[in-house]
């Protein structure tokens, strides 16, 4: 029988899907599981988005429509850019997919060929090197350290720049560290991509969600409108994961090579989650501004009782809604850990070697729960901390 793709062994699957998969089994044999695992706001579309979708169904919006999304949408989100984020964007600019993942998988297929590089943050979203491996391309990773406070360091990018260099992948803020970019790395980042002749792609799913500061989008900086891919989407900011709706933002040239591939896989968005998306940005509850201020107060809490688990350390994330820690001070491998956690504690997270080899001293938490389940994933940590507690007490 023949064989399978080949490029289907050289993709990897999430990490947290897998933990996700094993949490849910659990709950159906009756165990009580705090998922902490999945970046999913537990907060919903403000009552308005609701009331566009139900309107629009009503008004028959359930038709074939504009391969890049309705006109009305792309200007709302030329304008949302312009308001947030200070960016000059025309509509036609604008492709709308069903989802970041699809509108990131478009981006490199339009510009990926067999044997470019791309560079790409370790630890960083599993896609990256994924997807770019899958089609063709040689993925090349930069290290976020904690010792250069989990930001990339242009000079370790620089060196790994070769002729064959095509892409530079920038996710700020980050997942899993929840890093933001400084203005003077971005800034950096942009002239070696100038300077070498590198398309960036800017993947701001969580430039709405940060704490402190102005968000910068690496668009912004000198010589970087022609050359830089924004992916960009509804999942985050609006609490609409299941709507499966995102965008990209491209240069003239290369927006029409997006919509060939739209026409040629999904057709178009469900026109009437459209018509939500553009209530959705428009948010005239300021449901987005408050949902953030209650992600701040998650923060502050998690973070501070999870550095009092022995063995474990943890910095404030300046973005994003994941706790990364440090747990190298437990002796205890992180998968093991996870484990510990999972089977033993209940509270399902993330060993960090998912995210890249750079990651493997680390876990990540959600922190997108209550503050009273956040509170009682922390005792439940506490509680099995026995396993590894003489061995951090030691250290």
């Amino acid at each position: 029988m023949r064989s399978i793709a080949s490029r289907i062994s050289v993709m990897s699957g999430e990490g947290a899907l897998s933990v996700f998969a094993r949490a849910k089994e659990l709950e159906r044999q009756g165990r009580s599981i705090i998922h902490l695992e999945l970046g999913e706001p537990d907060f919903h579309p403000a009552p308005p988005v609701n009331e566009a979708l139900k309107q629009a169904i009503d008004d028959g919006k359930d038709r074939y429509c504009a391969v890049a999304g309705l006109p009305a949408l792309r200007q709302a989100v030329a304008e949302y850019l312009g308001e947030t984020r200070s960016l000059n964007i025309s509509p036609a600019n604008v492709v709308v997919a069903p989802g970041c993942k699809i509108a990131f998988f478009m981006a490199m297929m339009a510009l990926l060929d067999p044997g470019d590089e791309v560079l790409y943050p370790d630890p960083g979203f599993p896609g990256f090197p994924s997807i770019a491996m899958g089609l063709g391309g040689i993925a090349v990773p930069f290290t976020l350290s904690e010792r250069n406070r989990l930001q990339p360091d242009p000079d370790e990018i620089a060196a790994k720049i070769t002729p064959r260099t095509k892409i530079l992948i920038a996710n700020s803020p980050s997942n899993p560290t929840g890093t933001v970019y400084y203005d003077e790395v971005q800034r950096q980042l942009a002239q070696l991509a100038v300077k070498n002749d590198l398309l960036v792609i800017s993947d701001e799913i969580y430039a709405r969600i940060i704490y402190g500061g102005h968000y910068i989008s690496m668009m912004t900086y000198p010589g970087m409108q022609d050359r830089t891919l924004i992916i960009d989407g509804f999942s985050k900011s609006f609490a609409m994961t299941g709507w499966r709706l995102g965008y990209a933002v491209a240069p003239a040239r290369i927006a029409p090579a997006l919509e060939m591939l739209a026409v040629n896989s999904y057709t178009c968005v469900a026109e009437f989650s459209q018509y939500a998306a553009i209530e959705a940005l428009k948010d005239r509850d300021g449901a987005t501004p408050r949902m953030v201020q209650e992600f701040a107060a998650r923060r502050e809490q998690f973070v501070r009782d999870l550095n009092r688990v022995p063995g474990w350390r943890c910095q404030p994330p300046e973005g994003a809604f994941y706790a990364w820690v440090n747990i190298v001070d437990t002796g205890i491998p992180a998968e093991e850990l996870c484990r510990i956690l999972l089977e033993d504690a209940g509270v399902a997270a993330i060993p960090g070697a998912a995210f890249g080899s750079a990651g493997t001293d680390y876990i990540r938490f959600s922190f997108a729960s209550s503050r009273e389940t956040l509170r009682e994933a922390v005792e439940r940590v506490q509680a099995v901390s026995s396993a590894w507690q003489k061995t951090a007490v030691g250290q």
